[in-house]
C-alpha cells in the first residue's frame, strides 16, 4: 500500500455536510476529499463545455506557455505552444456553475469552513483546468494566497474532479497541516516556491501526500495550504474544475487584483 493512502483524509459523502469528525480532519490537514460528491448530470454538463471551448479556443484562455513553468513551451509560438492550461471566468461560461455553487452539498460544506455567510470571488481559480498529454508543465510547492489580496489569508478551495486524476497524469500532492504554519521568506525561492533543497522544508515534504480523485471526487483545500503538481505524463487530458470561496467579513482589499471584479454572496 502506498503510504500516503493513510494519511489521506477521504470520506463517503452521506449527508449535505461534514461530520464533526470530517471538519476536524480538514482544520487539521488543510484538505480533504468527498469521494463521489458531484451528481454525474453536472459533470456531464461541465466537461461538455470544456469539450467544447477547448476544441473552439473560446473566451479568456491561460496556456502553458503564458505562465513558462517547467516542461511548457517557451512562447505560443512554439510546438505546443497553444495548449490550454485552463479556461478562466468559467461562471460566465454556461448557467450550470449558477446551479452548482448553490446547491446544499456544496454550500453547507463550505458554511461549516467558513461561516454563515459565504462569498465567491470572481477574480481568482473560477476556472476549468486542463492538463495536457503533451507541452503540460510542473507545478511547485506554492500557496494559493501567495496570487491573493484579502483581509486575512482565510480561503477554501473547491476542486471537483471531471476525470480520473492520478499521479501518472499529475494529480495534485499536498502538505498536511501547512495552512496553519509560518513560514520564513528563506524557505522560498523568488516565485514563492518551497525551495525543495532548504532542510527546513524537509520534514514538511517527507509528509507529502497524493490526492488522487475519481471523476465526481471533491478536493476541498485551504488556501494556504501548500500543493504542486507534476506533468501530464499520460496519454489522455486531464480536467477539473475549481472555485474559491471566503467568509463575507474577508474582504478583498483596494486596489489589487482581488478586487477588480464583482463577487456573489452565496448564503
Amino acid at each position: 500500500m502506498p503510504h500516503w493512502l493513510g494519511m489521506m483524509s477521504i470520506v463517503e459523502a452521506a449527508t449535505d455536510r461534514f461530520t464533526q469528525a470530517e471538519a476536524a480532519s480538514f482544520a487539521r490537514d488543510g484538505f480533504l476529499i468527498c469521494r463521489d460528491l458531484m451528481p454525474n448530470h453536472y459533470l456531464t454538463a461541465i466537461k461538455s463545455l470544456a469539450d467544447r471551448d477547448i476544441a473552439g479556443e473560446l473566451g479568456d484562455i491561460e496556456y502553458e506557455a503564458d505562465v513558462r513553468y517547467p516542461g511548457a513551451p517557451e512562447s505560443l509560438d512554439a510546438e505546443g505552444g497553444r495548449t490550454i492550461r485552463r479556461l478562466r471566468q468559467a461562471f460566465s461560461r454556461d448557467p450550470v456553475f449558477c446551479s452548482l455553487v448553490k446547491e446544499p452539498f456544496l454550500l453547507q460544506r463550505l458554511q461549516q469552513l467558513l461561516g454563515e455567510h459565504v462569498v465567491m470571488p470572481l477574480a481568482h481559480h473560477n476556472c476549468i483546468m486542463t492538463k495536457s498529454p503533451q507541452f503540460s508543465s510542473d507545478t511547485g510547492w506554492h500557496q494559493d494566497i501567495r496570487y491573493w489580496s484579502f483581509d486575512h489569508s482565510n480561503l477554501v478551495n473547491v476542486w471537483i474532479a471531471l476525470t480520473e486524476e492520478v499521479p501518472e497524469n499529475g494529480c495534485l500532492s499536498l502538505l498536511p497541516g501547512t495552512h496553519t504554519q509560518p513560514i520564513d521568506p528563506q524557505r522560498l525561492d523568488d516565485q514563492q516556491f518551497l525551495r525543495v533543497n532548504h532542510p527546513d522544508n524537509q520534514l514538511w515534504l517527507d509528509r507529502a501526500v497524493t490526492a488522487e480523485l475519481r471523476p465526481g471526487d471533491v478536493l476541498f483545500f485551504h488556501a494556504c495550504c501548500f500543493h504542486s503538481a507534476t506533468r501530464n505524463n499520460s496519454r489522455r487530458t486531464k480536467c477539473s474544475a475549481v472555485f474559491t470561496f471566503r467568509e463575507q467579513e474577508n474582504r478583498p482589499i483596494v486596489g489589487t487584483r482581488s478586487a477588480l471584479l464583482p463577487e456573489l454572496l452565496l448564503s
